[in-house]
């Protein structure tokens, strides 16, 4: 009797470390929105009945149970293969009537974009401000900035994260470093990982941020201070999305947690309800509703989330069964997104196309990865892919490949951006394409030529670009400094004017008059207006000689 008693303790206590192991590994969230969770519970209620069963068998087998014991046996496996059913039963009918085919108006309602006008809504962005990168082209250069750091390079490598965000105004992509293997974690985990890149976008200038005190909790811990098991042990019932490495205004380091909210039956119509913030060095964690999130993080809603809630948008406008058959009125969006900088916030950008699958858009979406604020503007145009193959095609004898394009405000015009890489993925030219016109391709070696060259092509072949200029503003004043710099391998004069806090930037190559300019020396530019680095459009060489 003392023996059987002994088994059961043991088996109970064997059932426990099981359970807790398949949860410190799985980190299932206690929420009956999480599938994960019912999951782990018919798992649990499977090894109990695993161990009845056999224990009943080892029993029986040397004759120690009989009668009334052997019936009780058979009664808790039948409660424990009923429950199993009650469970998976739950899961099958819940994810059933959370789907899309009995809720198609609420899913079509998750969203709800509103329509805007492109040339009031989009700034004309500066030049020097276009993110010129994509995140392969990010990663080769964070890759080759890690390899130049002799003494870091040995027991860390570079994460794959690479998060565009506004960092200070600048376009930026920032990343963590992650411990090279499980042995460099284990003798370096104490001090914790001492540093992250960030990638200014727009120059393509990579810096390696050494911290004080190094990042203790990240996505390459082993144990406890895993970004994962930190935020579960602190939010068990939380269920989170996707997370991302930002960096607040003063450069310190957080893991931005947007927390999932089912808002049809049990398991659908996912949208974001909180976002939790990490700091990556201390751990410490704030919890918060996602209206009250801070201005300076730009990634609350996942890119692949934003662009599902579009498509059920754009896709179950008349039903469900329309969707799949009919398909009367449906859009969606085209494959591949990217991102804008607008209002101090980072916008998810990608085209909207009809599910016939043709190769134009009707129009294309701005969506807030903050807010999930989103804007439709019907514009109809070239499909992405299709401006990239015609990029390409101008430059079919060297090779180059297309990245997926931006969308930019030239004087009014929606015009895709778009760089064009060599074989080793190094950014060669650009080029500019317009949306609406897709034959009319501009090829340039720096992003000013490729502007100025477009602009032309545009007036040439009667594009509208006929008043282009007439959003240039006229400065005219003694110069008070001068500054010079290296932009993709050209030389560019930085001058400011007495009374002014305007930038110029005058190229070298289009303006070499400027050698001859000197503080003190009255001059006049026509200039795009930026903020506060302004292009030059054309420099008053009979004021240089006054």
């Amino acid at each position: 009797m003392k023996r059987s008693k002994k088994g059961k303790i043991l088996a109970v206590i064997a059932v426990l470390i099981l359970a807790g192991l398949y949860y410190y590994v799985t980190l299932p969230a206690i929420n009956i929105h999480s599938s994960g969770f019912w999951a782990f519970l018919i798992a649990l209620l499977a090894v109990i009945l695993a161990y009845v069963a056999f224990r009943g068998t080892r029993l029986h087998s040397v004759n120690d149970l009989r009668d009334l014991k052997e019936l009780g046996r058979r009664k808790v496996i039948k409660v424990l293969l009923g429950l199993i059913g009650i469970l998976v039963l739950i899961l099958a009918v819940g994810t059933v009537l959370s789907s899309p085919i009995v809720n198609a108006k609420k899913y079509q309602q998750l969203l709800e974009p509103k329509t805007g006008d492109f040339a009031e809504d989009i700034d004309e962005i500066a030049l020097n401000n276009i993110p010129l990168l994509d995140k392969d082209s990010a990663e080769l250069l964070g890759n080759r900035k890690m390899g130049s750091m002799v003494d870091m390079v040995s027991q860390f490598e570079v994460s794959s994260l690479y998060s565009q965000i506004n960092y200070q105004g600048r376009p930026v992509r920032v990343t963590p470093l992650v411990y090279a293997s499980p042995i460099k974690w284990l003798t370096n985990q104490s001090q914790g990982i001492p540093a992250y890149i960030t990638i200014d976008m727009a120059t393509q200038n990579t810096e390696l941020v050494k911290l004080s005190e190094g990042i203790k909790y990240s996505q390459s811990e082993y144990l406890n201070r895993n970004i994962y098991r930190h935020l579960r042990f602190r939010y068990p019932t939380y269920m989170f999305d996707q997370l991302s490495f930002e960096i607040d205004d003063e450069g310190v380091p957080y893991w931005i947690c947007p927390v999932k909210e089912f808002t049809i039956g049990l398991f659908g119509g996912q949208t974001i309800g909180k976002v939790v913030l990490c700091n990556a060095i201390t751990g410490e964690c704030e919890s918060m509703p996602v209206e009250e999130c801070p201005t300076w993080v730009d990634r609350v809603y996942p890119a692949d989330l934003l662009i599902e809630l579009y498509n059920y948008h754009g896709t179950l406008i008349n039903g469900f069964f329309n969707s799949i058959l009919g398909q009367k009125g449906c859009l969606k969006t085209t494959d591949g997104f990217n991102y804008i900088a607008q209002d101090d916030d980072v916008w998810v950008y990608t085209g909207v196309t009809s599910v016939s699958g043709d190769r134009s858009n009707v129009g294309f979406v701005l969506m807030n990865q903050r807010t999930s604020e989103t804007r439709y503007y019907e514009v109809a145009g070239a499909e992405e892919y299709s401006a990239m193959a015609s990029a390409e095609g101008q430059v079919q004898n060297l090779g180059y490949k297309a990245a997926f394009p931006l969308l930019l405000n030239i004087s009014g015009d929606p015009t895709y951006f778009i760089a064009l890489k060599d074989n080793a993925g190094l950014v060669k030219k650009y080029a500019m394409v317009n949306v609406q016109k897709y034959q009319n391709v501009a090829i340039g070696d720096t992003v000013e030529e490729c502007r100025e060259t477009y602009i032309d092509l545009m007036q040439t072949s009667g594009g509208g670009f006929e008043n282009a200029d007439s959003q240039t503003e006229t400065a005219q004043g003694a110069v008070h400094r001068i500054a010079q710099g290296v932009i993709d391998g050209n030389t560019h004069f930085y001058l400011m004017l007495e009374n002014s806090d305007l930038i110029f930037d005058v190229p070298l190559v289009d303006y070499p008059e400027v050698l001859k300019v000197e503080e003190g020396d009255r001059i006049t530019v026509e200039y795009l207006p930026g903020d506060p680095l302004c292009t030059v459009r054309s420099l008053d060489k009979t004021a240089l000689t006054q």
